[in-house]
Formats: structure tokens, C-alpha cells, sequence
């Protein structure tokens, strides 16, 4: 009997401080524990040394540290009617670990199901060519709709980044139509330019040299010059234009 008895109690005393041991509980520093008492919530405990009462208290850990998962493929349209593939990823973090535990069942998927949902709604919204060249401003809005959603579960998207936008084939080939009608326009108009440019300039070339006659031979003299540096076989001789108005009009005599 007395070893029976000897027997139970080391049994208890092991039983006692297998209990003690589990109720210590170590948080590291990015780790918060979400403390319930009989089921009712407590208080947020960490980090380092925390104390549970087994059988009593429940704690769920609840990691702190920024969470990186990529948005899976988005199939969804423009506001220009151009079907699109998009592909992301979002970075967000726990800022208030009571309100991610109570407010909301298995937040990291939440976080994910939210976001492919507020990708297609606000891509939706923009034509292709914002998609394709304003991606900073388009991360930015997908980025404060998600948090405006998320922040009633106490977590906080801080990034947003769109990262690739796949066409079809023939969309491809279509907008590199664009862009080449695009540059020949571009071309057609800068060649436009220069013309007017050019026949300003003629003009007032001209009208400086009708003021003084003598402008008009040194040009002349000038072109001459020209020609004779020339080793071409071909000579253009220019022929003033004062002789040719004598030779039209043979009833004026030229001035002694």
C-alpha cells in the first residue's frame, strides 16, 4: 500500500510539472499571442516570457513580420474592351493582432481572396494604355483599396506591384500598328515643320536682299565661287536676274 501510494504520488508530481512547464510560453520578437479566457478574449501577450493557465487560457500565435504572396493570374477587361492577363503581388502585415484573429478567419487567405477580386475591379476601370504606362498610379489605387477593406481586420497593405500584363498575339500585333502609324505621323509632322520653317526663312532671306541690290551680286559672286570648286562635269552658270529682265523688256535702255 505504501508503495502504491508512493507510486501515485510521483505520478501527480510529474503530472504537476508537466503542467507548470506548459504553461510558459516563449514569443519572439516579432510574434504576438492572442490570449482567450473560457473562450472570451483576454489580452494580446508578448514578446518573451508569457505565463498560460492550461486548461483555462488559450493563446494563438500571431507573426508580426511583413507577409509577401503573389496575386495569381487575372484574367479581366479594359475599360476599352482589351482582354488582359495581370499578375501582382502584395505585401501587407498584422498591426493589430486581436482584430486579425476575432474579425476574420484564416486572414492571410482572406487577404489573398481580397486582393484578386479588388485587382480585376480596379484595372477594370482604366484602358489599356494607362495600364501599360502608368503602373506607379495604378498601385497606389489597387494598394488604398485593399488597405481601406483590410483595415477593419486590423491588417495593413502597405504594397502593391503589378507585375506582368500579358496580351494576346494579335493585340501585340495591333498595338505595334499603332505605334509605327504613330511614328510616321510623328515624322510627316516634324517634316511639315521643317518645310514652313525653311520658307520663313527663304522669305526673309529674300526681303533682305531686295532692299540692297548689291546683296544680290555678292550672292552672286558667292555662287560662282561655289562652282568653280566644284570638279563636277556639269556647270550651272546662274544668270542674274536684271539681265534677264533687260533682255524682256529691249525698249528700256540701261542708264549711261
Amino acid at each position: 500500500m505504501t508503495g502504491f501510494t508512493l507510486g501515485f504520488s510521483g505520478a501527480a508530481f510529474v503530472l504537476a510539472a508537466l503542467i507548470v512547464i506548459s504553461a510558459f510560453r516563449i514569443f519572439r520578437e516579432y510574434e504576438r499571442g492572442v490570449v482567450f479566457m473560457l473562450g472570451r478574449f483576454w489580452k494580446v501577450k508578448g514578446p518573451g516570457l508569457v505565463v498560460i493557465i492550461p486548461g483555462v487560457q488559450q493563446v494563438v500565435r500571431v507573426d508580426l513580420r511583413t507577409v509577401v504572396f503573389a496575386v495569381p493570374p487575372q484574367d479581366l477587361i479594359t475599360r476599352d474592351n482589351v482582354s488582359v492577363n495581370v499578375s501582382a503581388v502584395v505585401y501587407f502585415r498584422v498591426v493589430d493582432p486581436e482584430k486579425a484573429i476575432i474579425q476574420v478567419a484564416q486572414f492571410p487567405e482572406a487577404t489573398s481572396q481580397l486582393s484578386q477580386t479588388t485587382l480585376r475591379s480596379v484595372l477594370g476601370k482604366h484602358e489599356l494604355d494607362e495600364l501599360l504606362a502608368e503602373r506607379e498610379r495604378l498601385n497606389l489605387d489597387i494598394q488604398k483599396a485593399l488597405d481601406a477593406q483590410t483595415n477593419a481586420w486590423g491588417i495593413k497593405v502597405s504594397n502593391v506591384e503589378i507585375k506582368n500584363v500579358d496580351l494576346k498575339e494579335s493585340m501585340v500585333i495591333a498595338i505595334a500598328k499603332q505605334a509605327e502609324a504613330e511614328r510616321e505621323r510623328r515624322a510627316k509632322v516634324i517634316h511639315a515643320e521643317g518645310e514652313l520653317q525653311a520658307a520663313e526663312k527663304l522669305l526673309q532671306a529674300a526681303q533682305l536682299l531686295a532692299r540692297e541690290p548689291q546683296a544680290i551680286q555678292l550672292r552672286y559672286l558667292q555662287t560662282l565661287t561655289n562652282i568653280a570648286g566644284d570638279k563636277s562635269s556639269t556647270i550651272v552658270f546662274p544668270l542674274p536676274m536684271d539681265l534677264i529682265g533687260a533682255l524682256l523688256n529691249p525698249d528700256k535702255t540701261p542708264p549711261a
